[in-house]
């Protein structure tokens, strides 16, 4: 639907949504009317570049046409079932995910932080039925951020975050070490510990990508000691940061991974794969959804990969954001680009990045910042270079500005 199609005014409907709406967001004013490829559009048809993609959503593009097209022929066929009969989409979408990424089970769910929710639950549940009643610890990343859920949140490794303040203790049995530091991890590790949980790039806690001695190190300590290794690639998965899994940038597998926001092509669907013997953890009635699973989501799921996969997204975003990361190294104030494919941070020396986000607006392009003093653009894999030297000289000019400020 479109503003056109009310017969409001976009002050209208910014009121409406004021007036009803909880808001936890800080707001662009901005109505996002429509949106195609690497752009959106305003009410006026104006367009903005698009380098943030729904959060990492977006991958195939907005509205990309053959999961607009999946979307409307399973819609006008069964638009929502319970978990008990069989529906075509999903199953075809689990043989597609399965044995493309090289896992043997999967599970569904409805966004990232569930899909982490049953991560976590089936690691705690594979270590108390197999080890006994207090094998359940999980060692999770300082800076990480797992989702907003109790238990996603609670693993998440920034007690001074937002996400966690106000709402009493946290889940028990979490335990966090530095990113990047294997001796770290090893030495918060105890004989009731089940998993260590990471992100392969912490995506919130700075774009801060896993070095290959830390990723196999972990890798290789669990195989020795009986511990779990659990990916939560909810941002990082599907092509985003130049393979289609970040795992298989370092030549690792996990026991339990993580997806969703790209998975879903812009639909809302995520899920968790599994190796044959942990996933036995579930059984009937430990684990279920409503929601997870939907047809018309799994039908725009597996659109979505199949376009990825056919178009080689996860060789563009390796292309691409080499030639992008290069040129932001080129802008005024940086202390440092990092990242990973497509997923890029810019931290800066001196400068206010929720500034520079706000300047980059005005200048209609859209990115993110964490923190105080990085950007993050997580654009469509079908971005160009003339997208990436557009994007470029938008964060210069804001940059520029900034500084002169």
């Amino acid at each position: 639907m479109k503003l056109a199609d009310t017969g409001l005014t976009v002050q209208e409907l910014k009121a409406k949504a004021s007036k009803y709406i909880i808001e936890t967001y800080e707001r662009f004013d901005f109505l996002a009317d429509s949106a195609k490829g690497v752009y959106m559009y305003d009410e006026k048809g104006d367009p903005y570049l698009d380098f943030y993609a729904g959060i990492a959503v977006n991958s195939v593009g907005n509205c990309n046409e053959k999961v607009v097209a999946a979307v409307q022929k399973q819609a006008e066929t069964i638009m929502q079932s319970f978990n008990y009969p069989y529906t075509v989409p999903q199953a075809l979408l689990a043989e597609k995910i399965c044995t493309t990424i090289g896992m043997d089970k999967i599970f569904y769910q409805n966004s990232g932080t569930e899909a982490n929710e049953a991560m976590i639950k089936m690691a705690r549940k594979y270590g108390v039925e197999k080890y006994g009643p207090n094998k359940y610890n999980i060692v999770t990343a300082e800076k990480s951020f797992h989702g907003r859920t109790f238990g996603a949140m609670s693993a998440t490794g920034q007690p001074d975050n937002a996400c966690q303040i106000g709402f009493g203790d946290m889940t028990p049995g979490f335990t966090y070490a530095p990113y990047n530091d294997l001796e770290a991890f090893k030495n918060a590790c105890t004989e009731n510990t089940i998993a260590i949980m990471i992100e392969p790039v912490q995506g919130e806690g700075g774009v801060n990508p896993a070095t290959v001695e830390f990723m196999t190190g972990l890798r290789k300590f669990c195989d020795e000691n009986g511990i779990l290794l659990l990916l939560d690639e909810v941002q990082t998965g599907w092509c985003r940061t130049g393979a289609i899994m970040s795992y298989m940038n370092y030549g690792v597998k996990p026991d339990i991974v993580s997806m969703a926001k790209a998975m879903g092509g812009g639909m809302p669907i995520a899920a968790i794969c599994a190796t044959e013997e942990v996933s036995k953890a579930f059984t009937p009635g430990s684990h279920g959804t409503t929601f997870g699973g939907h047809p018309v989501c799994c039908a725009a799921s597996l659109a979505a990969i199949e376009e990825m996969l056919d178009k080689g997204l996860a060789g563009n975003a390796k292309k691409m954001g080499a030639y992008f990361s290069e040129k932001l190294k080129a802008l005024p104030h940086v202390k440092e680009v990092r990242g990973q494919g497509l997923l890029i941070g810019v931290e800066f020396d001196g400068l206010n990045s929720v500034e520079i986000k706000h300047k980059c607006f005005d200048r209609k392009l859209l990115i993110t910042a964490i923190g105080s003093n990085v950007i993050r653009m997580v654009p469509p894999l079908i971005i160009t270079e003339k997208d990436c030297d557009k994007a470029y000289e938008i964060i210069k000019s804001a940059v520029e500005e900034a500084a002169a400020e």
